[in-house]
């Protein structure tokens, strides 16, 4: 008897979801269950208002009721959490599924409404496990796009309410390369940073953005006898085009710049299809002169990107000293 191959696949699969589905909505009656409990919390405090100190003493009490009985979820700092969810979630149907509890504590510690909303747009959109939402916020994706995006702009990327027009709307700069476990302080050659890319490849991805697919490495091109190899060639579904990358683990220069363009304008004349945009170059460096960049390519192009690449998260203080630099510099532009 003959039976369809597909059959235990199709089986699993529907088990697989069902499981994946169950568990999605216990947590979210979870997270709706500490919503409740953070209102009733607020509600209480508001009322002893005029007392001072009536806060901390009520989740003092609340905890010393609760935890015996329920455990450690119920101690003090996670009373003091539902209360804070709360306030910054004060709308109940606002609240989304696709989010996890562990998800939601990582936004409350989000003071921007709109940096939130960026990040519950891109959890959703790109299915973001909470590891890697708390990595995006923690390398600060939303204001390492706002260094050459308008706020409205990189908002309604996210919300998929407008299709990114520029390469710099999805493309950032700089990129965080700390899952490659490499050392800053010691030298590596371009190979080596390409081969350590090419086995963290997810987590590669990930960080580019949204859209990009991997498509080759080392891709060899001739052109009228001559050899040469891009380094890294991706395709990104969302700008509809090649995305070429070169690696340089020292300072970009204008020959480097000059090598790059050669590669897209290969790709824009030879491999592109009628129906795509523009092949959009990054060189991927280790140091950069934004001057040296500006002047070696035409004004006013899109399609060659400068970035360059750290080894590590930086602490928020060496981030925001780095915004404002890139700030101050186009404001002087």
């Amino acid at each position: 008897m003959l039976i369809n191959q597909s059959l235990i696949v199709d089986i699993k699969d529907i088990i697989s979801k069902s499981r994946e589905n169950a568990i999605r909505a216990v947590d979210h009656q979870r997270t709706l269950m500490y919503w409740y409990v953070g209102q009733r919390i607020f509600e209480e405090e508001q009322n002893g208002k005029d007392r001072a100190d009536y806060g901390k003493y009520l989740t003092q009490y609340i905890a010393k009721e609760l935890e015996p009985e329920f455990g450690s979820g119920f101690s003090k700092r996670q009373i003091e959490l539902f209360r804070q969810f709360y306030r910054k979630f004060p709308i109940a149907n606002a609240l989304h599924s696709q989010l996890s509890w562990t998800q939601y504590k990582l936004l409350i510690r989000i003071d921007n409404q709109e940096q939130i909303e960026f990040y519950i747009a891109e959890t959703i959109k790109n299915n973001w496990t909470s590891r890697q939402l708390e990595r995006q916020i923690y390398s600060n994706l939303y204001e390492r796009l706002l260094l050459s995006n308008d706020k409205e702009s990189v908002l309604a990327v996210a919300k998929n309410e407008k299709l990114p027009s520029d390469a710099k709307e999805i493309i950032k700069d700089p990129i965080f390369l700390e899952f490659l476990g490499l050392k800053r302080e010691t030298s590596y050659y371009e190979r080596d940073l390409e081969s350590s890319i090419i086995t963290h490849l997810q987590e590669f991805l990930l960080e580019l953005g949204n859209g990009f697919s991997f498509v080759a490495r080392q891709k060899r091109i001739h052109i009228e006898g001559d050899e040469f190899f891009v380094d890294l060639v991706f395709y990104n579904r969302l700008l509809q085009c090649f995305v070429i990358m070169e690696i340089k683990t020292t300072k970009l220069t204008h020959q480097d710049l000059g090598q790059l363009q050669m590669y897209v304008n290969y790709y824009d004349r030879i491999e592109k299809l009628p129906h795509e945009n523009p092949t959009i170059g990054i060189l991927l460096c280790a140091d950069k002169n934004d001057a040296v960049v500006r002047f070696t390519l035409p004004e006013n192009q899109k399609q060659i990107i400068a970035s360059q690449y750290k080894l590590y998260l930086p602490t928020e203080q060496q981030l925001l000293k780095e915004v404002n630099k890139e700030l101050e510099s186009l404001e002087d532009k």
